[in-house]
């Protein structure tokens, strides 16, 4: 083969491969780089609509992540398209990998889900104190797999959002304020319409004690010891503890001030003559 032939077949495979390779690997990186400003400006777009709607703002981040990473891979397969790549082939592989993964993480998924339902239907929310899953405390944080509770003696505990959201949800901070139930326990001595009034008195002296509704004191059940009374005074949820405190205090110091009988069961013995 003489040089002029060599060079003629050398300029036949060049035109023939290279330059439609070099122009598609031109055309791949245009399209990456177009593709992915149209991906950002998507992404931007789609937060500040969700933020303008009151969208919870992690939610709406989350949702732009998931969003930017799905557009990320439909880019990928178009690009791998233009160098002839069967992408059909390639979808099912990534739809099989996500089934493996979706199995695999089955339980952290129930918590993103769980989480999502959470941040939607908004059954808590930050700073609300709540009973859920065994626990009682306040919420400190609510995750996308997890919430974060601080519990009154100050341990706090992380709970998955699915145990959580499968629960009934006790949430003491949602209306404006609460009752406080204690009993009273008099003696059979004790003259309860007396004892009543004197506690109604009391009790509505405590602070934070709402006027309206008024606190509820009347009787509740006889028993061997004698008359029980319940004592149930209302307040907001922040002044919950120390009103339910107060109101203790207040039954002891009435009791003392009125010299009430120690309450004692009592039984009466009969004879036959």
């Amino acid at each position: 083969m003489d040089t002029t032939t060599w060079a003629t077949d050398f300029h036949h495979l060049i035109l023939a491969n290279l330059v439609p390779f070099g122009s598609r690997l031109i055309g791949a990186i245009v399209l990456w780089i177009i593709g992915g400003w149209v991906i950002n400006f998507v992404r931007h777009l789609f937060g500040r609509t969700m933020r303008m709607r009151g969208l919870d703002a992690t939610l709406t981040e989350y949702l732009e992540s998931a969003m930017a990473i799905l557009l990320r891979i439909l880019l990928v397969i178009a690009i791998l398209s233009l160098f002839g790549i069967e992408t059909a082939s390639f979808a099912a592989i990534l739809a099989a990998a996500g089934v493996a993964i979706g199995m695999a993480w089955s339980g952290l998924l129930a918590n993103f889900a769980a989480g999502i339902f959470l941040i939607l239907l908004r059954p808590l929310k930050v700073g609300d104190f709540i009973t859920a899953a065994g626990v009682t405390g306040t919420v400190r944080e609510i995750g996308m797999f997890a919430t974060v509770v601080d519990q009154p003696d100050n341990v706090r505990t992380v709970i998955g959002n699915n145990k959580l959201f499968a629960d009934n949800i006790v949430n003491y901070s949602t209306n404006a304020y609460r009752r406080v139930d204690l009993n009273a326990q008099l003696a059979h001595d004790v003259d309860v319409a007396a004892a009543i009034a004197l506690l109604r008195t009391r009790v509505a002296q405590i602070p934070n004690v709402l006027a309206e509704p008024a606190p509820d004191i009347d009787v509740l059940e006889f028993n061997p010891a004698g008359t029980k009374l319940v004592v149930r005074p209302y307040t907001s949820n922040d002044n919950y503890w120390q009103v339910f405190f107060d109101t203790n205090r207040a039954i002891m110091e009435v009791s003392g001030q009125a010299g009430w009988p120690i309450p004692a069961p009592r039984q009466v013995l009969l004879q036959k003559s």
